[in-house]
């Protein structure tokens, strides 16, 4: 059975039974009625998934990922701010009338910074240094630039990835979040980033390790949690197997059409998951 079913589960009944309500406190999210919107959280949740035996999606409710990886390549590789470069309606709310989200996630990516090698972005940064320089304990890519967060119609979520390269061939990751909503978001996230892992190893000659996940603030909305209850009774099925396609050797030239998941069958969730704001 899918070993991220397990773990999602596990952190969900921790937030529920053990977990600290906010309910009588001042919060800034509000549920589209304007009632404010309340949660359970627990502090500094770490999860590890070994990339090299499953793909870490869940089966107990289906993770639209090629939605996710759409997102992914919205930021990452294409490097944009602006939701009309992206076929995707997830961050509709957040942008303005041009359709930009301000000086958030992609737009930090693609900003050009100086090095001895000479002038690169976060993200060629990192592919060089995998490829050139890959005992490197500096390989880091930071979205939360305090300059620039005045600037940003959302602060980032996920903000920071350090990869390393452990025995010479095998690339691990960890991804950094502030915040993390557990039931709309939390495997969207865990699926993008091993899909990232996925990606720069392929194109860099190394293998899949771990992705670890640190969630400093890991919450369900009050809303959320007959949901949640829910998943928490079903049983997990057999991870499906993930695959990029032998020919992509270029990180800018993958498209969402050029991974395989091959068993993937998850359990229907028909339910609306209502979205704070």
């Amino acid at each position: 059975m899918s070993r991220a079913d397990l773990i999602f589960q596990e952190n969900c009944r921790q937030i529920l039974e053990h977990g600290f309500s906010d309910e009588g406190m001042d919060v800034r999210p509000k549920w589209e009625d304007g009632v404010p919107a309340h949660t359970k959280k627990s502090f500094c949740i770490v999860n590890r998934y070994n990339l090299a035996e499953e793909f870490p999606i869940l089966t107990i409710r289906r993770t639209y990922i090629k939605t996710a990886v759409k997102e992914l390549l919205w930021i990452w590789q294409k490097k944009s701010n602006n939701i009309r470069d992206l076929d995707a309606h997830v961050w509709d709310q957040w942008a303005d009338e041009s359709g930009s989200i301000g000086k958030a996630y992609g737009y930090q990516l693609g900003v050009k910074h100086h090095y001895r090698e000479g002038d690169m972005d976060q993200v060629d940064r990192v592919l060089y240094d995998l490829k050139h320089n890959p005992a490197s304990r500096r390989i880091i890519t930071n979205l939360y630039n305090h300059s620039d967060l005045s600037e940003m119609h959302l602060y980032p979520c996920a903000y920071m990835m350090t990869f390393n390269v452990t025995g010479g061939d095998t690339l691990n990751a960890i991804l950094n979040q502030r915040s993390q909503d557990m039931l709309t978001a939390n495997n969207w996230n865990v699926c993008q980033y091993a899909v990232l892992v996925h990606l720069f190893a392929k194109v860099s000659g190394l293998k899949v390790g771990e992705l670890v996940h640190v969630i400093a603030d890991a919450h369900i909305y009050d809303r959320h949690i007959p949901l949640v209850e829910e998943l928490l009774k079903r049983e997990p099925k057999a991870a499906p197997k993930f695959s990029i396609r032998e020919d992509v050797d270029d990180f800018y030239k993958f498209t969402v059409d050029d991974y395989t998941l091959e068993g993937y069958d998850p359990h229907p969730f028909d339910f609306k998951i209502p979205v704070a704001e």
